[in-house]
């Protein structure tokens, strides 16, 4: 039989789907080159079933004879193993992101005659539509609490952006543009300490107590359903850590990251100007191991945060502490510099990946901001925070809106700042 290959990712099956498959069946026996976890990632969003669960149900398609990892967007790769006789596809690539993707599988099949059929695009299907209404539908806090975990094991880069209320969650959730054929997103939220204290018009001193920052956490959880990693500065005492944990789980966030450091807390940026005491390596894997252990599930990180490069105790203190952190029990290891050419944290993730028991590695290039997550992510590092962009941007916007209606003594002038109103109406769904 001549042999047909068709390239999905079948992580929404619809009709479009069996529609394709029915039209290659037709040509030949239907090879099925299904996208894996890390190419749907790449491309799109975190795949709702993993490769092995798609790969079950595509299995089970009447007309499917075989199903074959695809490691890229690009089919070249598999072509050139196969040689199919009919490559099958639907026509909606000729324009846009995969126009290019197609021109290279009709160069390749001229390589030994074989033929691109492609299916007429079917109605009424829109896997972007889909996905909005899995959104509308929400999600539950243990599906959401899962996706962090699943995203570190999926993606390269986890790219996590600050949200300090509902609004910016909403922008932190929404936010794609399209690049390089592939479509960009945030993978989460980051819930800081400072941008809710300054959003609250308060100091980051830890001022802001954990009943008000739950009403945060509330705010966003309601409007969102990516996954939510919390500051949680020092984490406090232990007995009170412990019990942070058990709510924190039981809401569906996904992580918690605590510095190791005591005392009044001082924001980590101000470094060696302000009095900042560190925690004893002792009593903070005490910590660790008092929240590990008052989890219900092994789905809620517990992540540490070394404190010893922006204290200037130093590596050789900052790689002790990772050692003695992993073996404690930390999900993950968030390594904190101030210094701005980034070489700190570049020369710690070199010594972390040579550990022999390894965990996923948190950095916050804000301070480094020039390092690319491509750089990051070749040095070691799993996930990336914008840790206070969207409240930074946000301040100098309003603080120039004010100060043109008092130059002005009108608001025309700051039209200029503002979005329109009839936007701002409908901004939010259910607004109109």
């Amino acid at each position: 039989m001549k042999k047909v290959y068709i390239a999905m990712s079948a992580d929404l099956i619809h009709h479009g789907h069996l529609n394709v498959i029915e039209e290659g069946r037709k040509l030949g026996e239907v090879i099925i080159g299904l996208h894996t976890d890390d190419v749907i990632s790449e491309y799109w969003r975190t795949p709702l079933l993993s490769y092995n669960e798609r790969k079950v149900i595509v299995e089970n398609i009447k007309g499917v004879s075989e199903v074959v990892p695809q490691d890229e967007l690009d089919q070249v790769a598999n072509l050139l193993k196969i040689k199919p006789d009919y490559v099958v596809h639907g026509d909606d690539w000729k324009e846009g992101l995969q126009k290019n993707l197609r021109e290279r599988v009709i160069e390749t099949l001229k390589q030994w005659g074989g033929e691109l059929v492609e299916v007429k695009y079917t109605d009424g299907v829109s896997i972007s539509k889909l996905d909005e209404t899995i959104n509308l539908i929400g999600t539950t806090p243990a599906n959401r609490m899962k996706k962090l975990k699943k995203l570190i094991g999926s993606k390269p880069v986890v790219r996590i952006m600050e949200a300090h209320n509902g609004l910016t969650g909403l922008i932190a959730e929404k936010t794609k543009i399209e690049k390089d054929g592939k479509i960009k997103e945030f993978d989460g939220m980051w819930i800081s300490s400072l941008c809710d204290s300054t959003a609250k018009g308060k100091p980051d001193i830890e001022l802001v107590d954990l009943t008000s920052r739950l009403n945060t956490i509330n705010d966003i959880l309601e409007v969102t359903t990516k996954p939510i990693i919390l500051d949680g500065d020092t984490g406090g005492k232990i007995e009170h850590f412990v019990y942070t944990v058990k709510t924190l789980e039981r809401l569906g966030v996904s992580a918690i990251i605590i510095e190791d450091k005591v005392g009044l807390k001082k924001n980590s940026l101000f470094g060696t100007d302000v009095e900042q005491t560190q925690d004893t390596i002792e009593n903070f894997c005490d910590k660790i191991r008092s929240g590990r252990a008052a989890r219900v599930t092994n789905d809620f990180m517990i992540i540490a945060r070394i404190e010893s490069l922006i204290l200037k105790a130093g590596m050789d203190d900052a790689i002790a502490r990772a050692k003695a952190y992993v073996e404690a029990g930390a999900d993950g290891i968030m390594i904190h510099s101030q210094q701005k050419d980034g070489k700190e944290i570049v020369e710690f993730l070199s010594i972390f990946n040579q550990f022999e028991k390894k965990v996923p590695v948190v950095v916050v290039p804000t301070s480094y901001s020039h390092m690319t997550e491509k750089e990051l992510y070749e040095a070691g590092a799993s996930v990336v925070i914008y840790a206070n962009h969207l409240i930074r941007s946000a301040y100098p916007a309003m603080v120039n809106t004010a100060k043109s209606i008092l130059e002005n003594d009108r608001a025309l002038e700051a039209k200029e700042y503002c979005m329109p109103i009839k936007e701002i109406l409908t901004l939010i769904p259910g607004g109109k």
